[in-house]
């Protein structure tokens, strides 16, 4: 039996657009953290501190899994989710290091995508017409901004396009792991499947992480890995609370509104400090195309299910 959303949907809602700006800001801290930290230790401490903040959480609240729980649960779905979203961070992070933040972001709302159409042939959810309209302008919208990109790259073509296809890449592994915590809400709580999943990455990372490296950082890039950290824990935690209540392709569609949270972000921080972000010079025709990613997004989400 899949799994199906409680109908709640104000809530989900809610929820969605508080992890598209946690998102759409992320990238940014991500940015400022690469340049004194290497990827695996900041995804180590991201995953770490979200684990142990959500292991507090829920022992406070006596909400812990229970054995009997575990035991009902698939841990071969288990196991998907915790390798996937892994992928997913590792491949959007090392993208991140060779292109920029709103490129980036943008890229990686091929996953919004991915989950909505997985939505449609796994949960068997159902696209109206005026979704496939949305589709089709967030398609379009997806070509410009690509295109816009190509003729006006700050880095080297090769290393834009290596960066990009490991974005990619993430993306893939970002709607696979989505689609098994989805149906993974069928015997746990959504935060029992984080709080799982947290372990399971910070344990894939520890070998990799030079954890004495962040011991010796300044407290401003300190305050900028914890609040990463932090941000993996409130906007996962939002999202896979969202799926309870919504349609994972509705859920999706929302999602995609992160790009315009980064591209808003990234300006006003280089206006602030150009040392801290600099400026992406993202054309006319690539303004237009992420508005137009965001427009589809619109339509699909609020297209009535039939």
């Amino acid at each position: 039996m899949m799994h199906q959303s409680s109908g709640r949907w104000r809530l989900g809602l809610g929820l969605s657009l508080l992890t598209v700006f946690l998102w759409g800001i992320l990238p940014i801290a991500l940015t400022v953290t690469l340049k004194v930290l290497d990827v695996y230790t900041v995804i180590w401490f991201r995953f770490l501190i979200s684990f142990i903040l959500l292991l507090i959480y829920l022992f406070i609240q006596q909400k812990l899994p229970t054995l009997e729980q575990l035991r009902t649960t698939s841990g071969k779905l288990l196991a998907i989710a915790t390798i996937f979203l892994a992928s997913n961070y590792f491949l959007f992070m090392q993208g991140l290091a060779l292109t920029a933040a709103a490129n980036a972001e943008v890229i990686i709302q091929l996953a919004t995508v991915l989950l909505g159409f997985g939505g449609l042939v796994i949960f068997k959810e159902h696209y109206t017409l005026r979704q496939w309209v949305g589709v089709s302008i967030l398609t379009l919208g997806f070509l410009l901004f690509f295109n816009a990109q190509f003729t006006n790259l700050i880095t080297s073509p090769r290393q834009y396009f290596f960066g990009s296809g490991l974005i990619v890449l993430g993306a893939v592994a970002w709607a696979i792991y989505a689609l098994a915590q989805k149906q993974l809400l069928k015997s746990l709580a959504s935060f029992h499947i984080m709080l799982i999943i947290y372990g399971g990455c910070a344990l894939l990372f520890t070998p990799l992480a030079k954890i004495n490296t962040v011991f010796s950082l300044d407290s401003f890039h300190l305050g900028v890995l914890l609040f990463c950290g932090l941000n993996t824990l409130i906007a996962y935690g939002a999202f896979a609370e969202s799926l309870a209540h919504w349609e994972a392709s509705r859920v999706s569609a929302v999602l995609a509104l992160a790009p315009i949270v980064t591209l808003i972000s990234v300006w006003i921080t280089s206006k602030i400090s150009s040392t801290l972000i600099p400026p992406e010079n993202i054309t006319i025709i690539g303004i237009i195309g992420a508005l137009l990613v965001v427009s589809g997004s619109v339509a699909i989400a609020l297209g009535k299910s039939e």
